[in-house]
């Protein structure tokens, strides 16, 4: 136990990408296209290797005001791709999604952090940050699916109460299905770095029911304080209606 990953080596790293270039093969054997998959793997290997210096850089330096940065930085970021399925609204509702994630994400990651886990010192980079972006990507990805869904309803001429509670439906189908299936079909992301680091299955695991009720409350309760922050927005959907 306690045995450090090894690094992986550049041509090894190469290989993972072997089921990408498949998916993309399909893609435009099929005639989808495959530009915008390209793109975004493209922009994923670019920005880890980015944000892997960085948070070096961070680690090692340890100062609060670095730290808060990052996570505003984190939750700004987060409320604008939040909305890229809504792109002709995108900065109508970004200030509703901007406090949606900010009221559900800020206190449940001050609950994790200060109170169940206890960091010392209360910024502690290599917990606050990774943890901070489980909870604001959560929340990103609930809401998402939330405004779509929500704006589709309002402007199929759905009333608001029943639209929230499909929208609201809709947004939290991704995440019950994982807490069905942790521990059976899946292994999370923590868990399963935990373990292949070296710790404990019963340590992991304890630290997983943390992620996992950490992450269902942001989705919930961000989907939950975006749907009632649109109720005095849909006059203002149903005006913009396309004809």
């Amino acid at each position: 136990m306690n045995k450090s990953l090894p690094p992986i080596p550049l041509e090894n790293l190469g290989l993972a990408f072997l089921p990408v270039l498949l998916v993309v093969a399909v893609l435009y054997r099929w005639s989808m296209g495959g530009r915008t998959t390209l793109y975004a793997v493209a922009r994923m290997l670019v920005q880890l290797l980015l944000i892997g210096y960085v948070l070096t850089s961070i680690f090692q330096a340890e100062h609060a005001s670095t730290v808060m940065a990052v996570l505003a930085v984190m939750l700004f970021v987060s409320s604008w791709i939040a909305l890229r399925p809504l792109k002709d609204k995108r900065r109508r509702l970004y200030p509703k999604v901007l406090t949606a994630i900010g009221l559900a994400g800020i206190p449940i990651l001050l609950l994790v952090t200060q109170v169940v886990l206890n960091l010392q010192p209360w910024y502690e980079p290599r917990y606050l940050i990774p943890l901070a972006g489980m909870i604001f990507a959560t929340a990103m990805n609930s809401l998402s699916l939330a405004a779509e869904r929500f704006t589709a309803e309002i402007e199929d001429g759905v009333p608001y109460e029943t639209a929230r509670r499909i929208a609201l439906r809709a947004a939290l189908i991704p995440i019950t299905n994982s807490l069905f299936a942790v521990g059976l079909v899946s292994f999370p992301g923590m868990m399963t770095g935990q373990i292949l680091s070296g710790v404990s299955p019963l340590v992991a695991a304890r630290y997983q029911i943390v992620v996992m009720c950490m992450i269902f409350g942001a989705a919930g309760v961000s989907s939950t304080c975006f749907l009632m922050l649109m109720k005095q927005g849909v006059p203002d959907l149903v005006a913009n209606e396309p004809t």
